[in-house]
């Protein structure tokens, strides 16, 4: 399908209740004990915010000599980190450049505000540049991503690949209706060409859409939906919730992951979700890993958690995919098609333009 790229409205309010026009094969309902409980269902809730709009643009695939940019937008990276993915990348017949602060450091960050847009701005605007790989996560992105924003972004896309604290740019790119790449880094691209995500994310560069199938979990809710693939690290998009880099929206699909978040915390979060009416509104959920935490009086398992706020929903719930700060953490292309499906016995996810 051809892709062309128009404004997008963002919509107001709407109620809760939505005629899909996906047909959704769920039933969780039998996970829930006989106990009368009075139904949540049955309150009204407004959601914030409104379905993704607009047709998605995605950059250009990658051409042998194509430059891949490579910066440190949040956190500080050792140098010979990024050497070593510098080197995988031209390997695979690509031009790497590295950026002049992507060695920086300045406190936690890997320099000043000022100078990691710099970076970020000139890769961004250079027409030789195809792709932007960040570096590493951390915390600072957001420090910039209001002058980002004001970038002719729509004029020449990138692809910008990275994860963790690289949601923001992702949302950045979302609220253009820009793809981009949800993946691994410099840490996980320097182990070589033949590691199985890197492959993957070298394919998307290239122009493949990947496909993905998944063992089944105790806590999955069956079903099949398609809709627009949006997420990340639910810290950092959870602090974007009302402004306008929000990409936690109705009538997508959502995949989250987290690390060192207490419990309690990614509750809270879910609960924000369940309350505005995007939680109950999702198409699908994809619950990614959930790393570095402590059990607490409550729950053992953050998943325990989780399937207790989701089980009732009737959309398609697949959990313990590998995405996130994990070793085997797989590339998605956030903004793109995706197709949900959740049987007994396995978990489909297919990307298409």
């Amino acid at each position: 399908m051809k892709i062309r790229t128009y404004g997008a409205a963002r919509m107001g309010a709407f109620a809760v209740t939505i005629l899909s026009s996906f047909i959704l094969m769920v039933n969780c309902s039998s996970k829930t004990t006989d106990t009368a409980v009075p139904a949540a269902a049955a309150v009204t809730i407004q959601p914030v915010t409104a379905e993704p709009q607009g047709a998605v643009t995605y950059p250009r695939k990658l051409r042998p000599g194509d430059k891949i940019a490579i910066v440190s937008p949040a956190g500080p990276i050792d140098r010979d980190i990024v050497e070593k993915a510098a080197a995988v990348i031209r390997g695979q017949g690509f031009e790497p450049v590295i950026y002049p602060h992507a060695f920086g450091r300045n406190g936690h960050f890997s320099g000043t505000h000022d100078e990691r847009f710099a970076d970020l701005q000139a890769a961004l605007t250079d027409t030789a540049v195809r792709a932007i790989l960040c570096s590493r996560g951390g915390y600072g992105v957001v420090h910039n991503l209001d002058r980002l924003a004001a970038l002719p972004l729509k004029d020449d896309p990138k692809w910008i690949i990275g994860f963790s604290d690289i949601s923001a740019l992702h949302a950045l790119m979302a609220s253009n209706n820009i793809a981009s790449i949800h993946s691994s880094m410099a840490k996980q691209i320097m182990l070589g060409a033949d590691d199985p995500d890197n492959k993957m994310l070298f394919g998307i560069l290239r122009g493949e859409m990947p496909s993905y199938t998944f063992a089944p979990n105790e806590y999955n809710c069956t079903g099949t939906a398609t809709g627009r693939l949006l997420g990340g690290n639910l810290a950092v998009i959870a602090d974007l919730i009302s402004t306008p880099f929000d990409i936690i929206r109705p009538g997508s699909i959502l995949f989250i992951e987290d690390v060192s978040e207490p419990i309690y915390k990614v509750e809270r979060i879910l609960y924000q979700l369940k309350l505005s009416g995007i939680l109950p509104n999702l198409k699908g959920l994809i619950i990614g890993q959930f790393t570095d935490y402590k059990p607490d009086g409550n729950h053992k398992r953050i998943e325990d958690m989780i399937h207790d706020i989701v089980k009732d929903y009737d959309y398609p719930i697949a959990f313990g995919v590998p995405v996130g700060h994990v070793d085997h953490n797989i590339p998605l292309i956030e903004s793109s098609e995706a197709t949900l499906t959740v049987t007994p016995e396995k978990v489909t996810l297919t990307l298409a333009r």
